[in-house]
């Protein structure tokens, strides 16, 4: 059986952020079925309707990308009780020109992360209401909030907590039963 493509998207564009860390980690730790691919949002220009006559190379890219995956995967920090402006843009250049939009149908996870004791709560949520309605079929349980992010991962950005990578691996077998699902 061929793995599962999953498309993710890192919220943050820090090259040593914790939400980067722990997507590296999950892809990592990904099961047989599934590939993860850290997919690049840091050069989209920002959305703008006037330049779908002749839409910028990096937006062709980026929806081409995402449009071959099989499933999308979130990382996202949470900045004043939402998503980063870069991931809410990927977002919107990923569902334009209208009818045409990447997402619908694809099954798709959260995991908010943050230093804070409750993981980036409010991104998480905020994002899921977007991918309500962009038709992002989103796994429900276990839902992913990673608080503490500063105490998980060594001076190299490997994930070090046993609870972590514990759970981080029954929120990953979930996805792929997930996927599968919706996929069929």
């Amino acid at each position: 059986m061929t793995a599962r493509d999953v498309a993710v998207l890192v919220g943050s564009l820090r090259k040593e952020s914790f939400n980067r860390k722990t997507a590296k980690a999950l892809a990592a730790m990904a099961p047989s079925g599934l590939a993860l691919e850290i997919v690049e949002i840091r050069d989209l220009a920002l959305y703008d309707e006037d330049a779908e006559t002749n839409p910028p190379a990096p937006w062709i890219t980026f929806r081409d990308r995402v449009r071959r995956a099989d499933a999308v995967l979130f990382v996202t920090p949470e900045y004043n009780r939402s998503v980063p402006g870069c991931l809410k843009n990927a977002i919107d250049v990923g569902s334009r020109p209208y009818g045409k939009s990447v997402w619908a149908g694809k099954p798709g996870a959260v995991v908010s992360v943050s230093p804070g004791a409750i993981g980036a709560f409010g991104a998480n949520h905020h994002l899921r209401q977007s991918l309500v309605f962009l038709d992002v079929p989103v796994l429900q349980q276990p839902e992913a909030y990673i608080g503490g992010a500063n105490k998980l991962f060594d001076a190299e950005g490997k994930l070090t907590s046993d609870s972590a990578r514990e759970f981080l691996g029954k929120f990953l077998a979930a996805f792929a039963a997930w996927i599968e699902k919706i996929k069929g």
